[in-house]
């Protein structure tokens, strides 16, 4: 955990001196912070950031867009209440408001905003760098097996107030609908690197239950 928000600071810092000033950095990084170490997160914490810039820095010489993406890694889960159901609209807003002024309008409205809002059903795109997004965010999916089963307790503990039964039923149907996309990564550094891993996790989970 120290580990990860060490990274989380150090990622942050070197994206924003390039684009914001000490105090704009030091307030949103402060409600950065905040929000992912909130109590009812497990998995949508700084280590999932961490893990999205830490693949983001694998694929930069890909990207055509490269400040666009990782600004929406960084604000795509920043609203997270396991109970709603628009939490990517309401990071995507915050994201809005808190950056408006330093990075240009084509940027955050034209780009981040709609690309935000694209992680809640990760739907092939025809635009390069939003599918790059949408594979990163579901690389944990071709994790190991020991982070994957991490993962997938993490997310349990999210859902913790669920029925156990309603639980496994949902999540299982969850997971199944990802098995059964064809393929599940959309660029060729992500099919190569994980599809195998995750569809291998994916069927594992699914005969359990």
């Amino acid at each position: 955990m120290h580990d990860d928000l060490y990274k989380f600071k150090m990622y942050w810092e070197h994206f924003a001196r390039q684009y914001l000033d000490q105090i704009q950095s030091r307030q949103i990084l402060n409600i950065l912070l905040e929000a992912h170490t909130e109590s009812q997160r497990s998995y949508h914490t700084c280590q999932h950031i961490v893990e999205c810039l830490e693949l983001f820095t694998q694929i930069k010489n890909h990207i055509d867009d490269v400040v666009s993406l990782e600004l929406a890694i960084w604000f795509h889960d920043v609203i997270y209440n396991p109970q709603a159901h628009d939490n990517e609209e309401q990071s995507a807003d915050l994201m809005k408001l808190l950056c408006r002024n330093a990075f240009g309008k084509d940027v955050i409205e034209k780009k981040v905003y709609g690309w935000i809002i694209a992680t809640k059903q990760h739907a092939l795109s025809q635009e390069k760098d939003l599918n790059y997004l949408l594979d990163i965010d579901l690389a944990i999916l071709g994790a190991s097996p020991k982070r994957f089963a991490e993962y997938e307790a993490q997310i349990r503990q999210e859902y913790i107030r669920v029925d156990r039964e309603i639980y496994q039923v949902k999540r299982r149907d969850a997971l199944k609908s990802f098995y059964q996309m064809q393929p599940l990564y959309q660029t060729a550094f992500f099919n190569d690197k994980f599809e195998q891993h995750a569809k291998r996790n994916l069927q594992n989970v699914i005969e359990i239950r």
